[in-house]
């Protein structure tokens, strides 16, 4: 047997430790900027993901949560989410690092980060722009900056053609498990700005009270008609509204009072 000299031996084992480590992912906090890859990669081929019912763990819906001093409820009943905004995308910076849920995010992959809709859940996300839609699976918290909806994988942006530019107008809307997901918009679909009857839902409760709670703080702050929808089906369901609102510039007025009552998350619906 040969024996290893005690020196010779330390330097084996520390370059085998650098090697080791060297495979592990480093802090996200390392990167001052988040990016893309290196090289240029082709994501057309990424299929969309496919709706599916999952098992949702507390560790990825915690309710309510706080961010940068701001404090979100998750939706109650998601099954008639749909909202416009603008979308962002995150990449390098969190790739191969832990998501809400405790999943690896990849940027590969057909995923996004929303702040208010349960984990797992499934979206359509249309590029209002350009036409493009595609399906994702969000799995975690996120974008936590002003007058963003939602933020995209990689994967996703570059198919919607946001990799470049950053940002991109979008319209999202809840897919279920079992249903057929909802077609991309026609190019001569109006923005919510433009048609009738928009209304901002800030909340929705399986208590009467809560949502009265919250209608009457919501009034008290932006002055606007505040109401309570009330959906019965297996167990009820009352969605606070505020509205009808005339226009884009209206929503955003009425967006920015919203913090007042303590509401910083809303989404357009249409009635």
């Amino acid at each position: 047997m040969i024996s290893i000299k005690p020196v010779f031996g330390w330097v084996l084992l520390s370059a085998l430790l650098i090697s080791c480590s060297s495979n592990k992912p480093s802090s996200r906090y390392d990167m001052d900027q988040d990016k893309g890859p290196d090289r240029p990669v082709d994501m057309s081929h990424v299929p969309d993901a496919v709706p599916k019912v999952e098992p949702r763990t507390r560790a990825g819906n915690k309710n309510p949560y706080t961010v940068l001093g701001k404090t979100y409820y998750l939706i109650e009943d998601e099954s008639s989410y749909k909202e416009r905004g603008y979308a962002s995308w995150y990449g390098e910076k969190f790739h191969g690092h832990d998501t809400s849920n405790g999943e690896v995010y990849d940027m590969y992959a057909m995923t996004a980060a929303h702040k208010t809709l349960p984990i797992p859940s499934y979206v359509r996300v249309t590029h209002l722009e350009n036409g493009r839609s595609v399906v994702v699976r969000v799995n975690d918290r996120g974008p936590f900056h002003e007058g963003r909806i939602i933020d995209l994988s990689y994967a996703a942006a570059q198919r919607l053609g946001i990799s470049q530019t950053g940002t991109g107008p979008v319209e999202v809307e809840i897919v279920m498990p079992g249903d057929t997901p909802p077609p991309p918009l026609k190019p001569d679909d109006r923005p919510a700005s433009q048609a009738d009857g928009v209304y901002l839902q800030v909340g929705a409760f399986s208590s009467r009270q809560s949502a009265q709670a919250l209608q009457r703080k919501v009034a008290s702050a932006t002055g606007e008609r505040v109401f309570i929808s009330e959906f019965m089906a297996a167990k009820a369901l009352y969605r606070v509204r505020i509205g009808p609102l005339a226009n884009q510039q209206a929503v955003t007025r009425v967006r920015a009072r919203l913090p007042e009552a303590g509401v910083y998350s809303s989404h357009v619906v249409q009635d």
